[in-house]
């Protein structure tokens, strides 16, 4: 039987199959998975930042975007990953808040600069991104199964997606 992980804010959890990894209420946030389906081992993130600014000690390393893939790149490996087969899978980044005001929009719209710097940082490491469910203005909970791969999206007010 599967161990369930719940990954909390800026938390990452990486375990050998069999595993579901769990996180919840994602809004602008994101829930990045990158796994390795031969060494049966996953990760995942919940990303609440693109980056992290220069000077700050990172005490959560899932917390941001620039922080979070590398170190789940690491960690998968040290479990018995290979980098040349890793794949990610992501949810999230909704724009969650609409606040009126000259120049407001590009600063507030957290989810999309989310998405941006994981995209960003993915391909950096080579890594693909296979399957995605993202934006919006709706919150999201996704559970991710080490049995079959798959990303099960739940999104408020509508059906259930896998990816």
């Amino acid at each position: 039987m599967a161990e369930v992980y719940h990954v909390g804010m800026g938390e990452i959890v990486v375990a050998k199959h069999p595993v579901i990894l769990t996180s919840l209420g994602l809004g602008s946030c994101l829930g990045l998975v990158i796994y390795d389906e031969i060494a049966k081992v996953a990760g995942m993130s919940h990303i609440m930042l693109p980056e992290n600014h220069e000077g700050r000690e990172v005490k959560k390393f899932g917390k941001y975007a620039d922080t979070a893939v590398p170190k789940l790149i690491e960690e998968l490996i040290a479990l018995g990953a290979l980098k040349s087969r890793l794949k990610a899978k992501m949810a999230g980044g909704a724009q969650m808040f609409s606040i009126p005001g000259k120049n407001s929009g590009s600063f507030l719209a957290i989810g999309e600069r989310n998405i941006e710097a994981t995209k960003k940082m993915l391909s950096n490491f080579g890594i693909p991104l296979v399957a995605y469910d993202v934006g919006g203005n709706k919150g999201r909970s996704v559970e991710f199964y080490t049995d079959n791969w798959i990303m099960v999206v739940k999104v408020i007010g509508s059906e259930v997606k896998k990816i």
